[in-house]
């Protein structure tokens, strides 16, 4: 065997060895791919709450930016109501509160920005009745 040809074949084997560690490296590291997501929301989508104080916590699946992510109600016309935004329990969780809610159906849009510098959107729609 001439010694260009042990050379090409050592140069294969190298480079596929590494090719497989960067492949290794992206399947194993969920971090790679960490694009927010919505695992769990108090109230949950479609809840109906009997009374009109609501506290929201939205947890999500990977850290968030907190200062970068935004809530926005809505009641009956789209009116916006404010939030009062309330300290999150760790990094991957928004919290906020509003108070005195009517009877109606309302709309919690929410906008994060996620540790690999991409937006997620969302909403959670819930109804107050019968306060």
């Amino acid at each position: 065997m001439s010694t260009t040809a042990s050379s090409i074949r050592h140069g294969r084997a190298g480079f596929v060895g590494v090719l497989l560690m960067l492949v290794l490296f992206l399947v194993c590291s969920p971090r790679a791919f960490a694009h927010a997501v919505l695992v769990r929301s108090t109230p949950a989508d479609g809840a109906v709450l009997h009374t009109g104080n609501v506290t929201f916590t939205l947890d999500y699946n990977s850290r968030i930016d907190e200062r970068r992510s935004v809530l926005h109600l809505t009641g009956s016309g789209n009116q916006e109501i404010a939030l009062n935004t309330e300290t999150p329990k760790g990094p991957a969780q928004l919290k906020a509160a509003v108070h005195g809610l009517k009877n109606g159906v309302y709309h919690l849009a929410w906008q994060v920005l996620a540790e690999d510098g991409h937006i997620t959107r969302g909403a959670i729609t819930f109804t107050v009745a019968g306060q």
